[in-house]
């Protein structure tokens, strides 16, 4: 089951994008995304800017918090500025922070401030479950490094298909350490996919659905992402997803 509320709308603070239409990166890494074996994932290189260092597949996926206490989950997404981050689209909010490969109550690489969310425009008109996804563009006062060059990241991956074996991670609103579960995917709807892990409550929106290094959804989509806590659902990665992230990455 994932975290309930909609999205208000982004103070003067952080710029909302809203864009009907990403690549996104779609080729497979030989990456291992098993994130309790600690194995690394590698951002791919592009023409534009090298490929980031391989870091282990926690420290990409972190928390999202607002008002002092995390509320969603995200991860670190491949791009040329290294500075974006995936989750869904209902967790977007005013005042948002991503704390990367939180854990323990403790944020090893500090909180990062988001600076801006796109989102698709038929989530903002109507709220379509198939199009329940964000990128959220972040940065670090006084740091003049990106965050994927500390962290890594997935690629973005999209139209692979609805079967696959996932890691799935998410950050339970009661817990300061994530929930992490390797499941098998299967399709629940035309544009829909589900996954049957235990354990995702409140909190674990916007948590990645990662296979060879490339995250293929998040936690969110049909019910805002489950009403059970032992399934979830995410919008499946398709030409829509592939448009945002052009967009955003131009």
């Amino acid at each position: 089951m994932a975290i309930k509320f909609l999205r208000p709308a982004l103070t003067a603070a952080a710029t909302l994008l809203v864009l009907g239409t990403g690549l996104v990166v779609g080729t497979d890494t030989t990456a291992d995304d098993a994130y309790a074996a600690g194995a690394p994932v590698a951002a791919p290189a592009s023409p534009a800017a090298p490929a980031a260092p391989a870091k282990p597949a926690a420290s990409a996926v972190g928390a999202l918090f607002a008002d002092g206490s995390h509320f969603c989950s995200a991860s670190v997404v491949h791009s040329t500025a290294g500075d974006l981050v995936l989750t869904a689209a209902h967790c977007v909010k005013d005042g948002m922070s991503f704390a990367p490969g939180y854990h323990d109550g403790v944020a090893p690489f500090g909180m990062w401030t988001v600076t801006s969310a796109a989102v698709a425009d038929g989530w903002t008109t109507s709220a379509d479950p198939d199009l329940d996804f964000a990128f959220l563009t972040v940065r670090q006062p006084g740091n003049s490094a990106s965050l994927e060059s500390l962290t890594g990241a997935n690629v973005l991956g999209t139209n692979r298909g609805f079967v696959h074996r996932i890691t799935l991670t998410g950050y339970p609103d009661t817990s300061d350490s994530p929930v992490v579960c390797v499941g098998d995917t299967t399709q629940s709807d035309t544009y829909q996919q589900r996954v049957a892990c235990p354990g995702f409550p409140d909190g674990t929106s916007g948590g990645p659905w990662v296979t060879g290094g490339a995250v293929i959804g998040v936690i969110g989509g049909f019910e805002l992402g489950g009403d059970t806590p032992d399934v979830s659902y995410s919008a499946y990665f398709d030409d829509d997803i592939e448009k945002l992230y052009a967009s955003v990455t131009g």
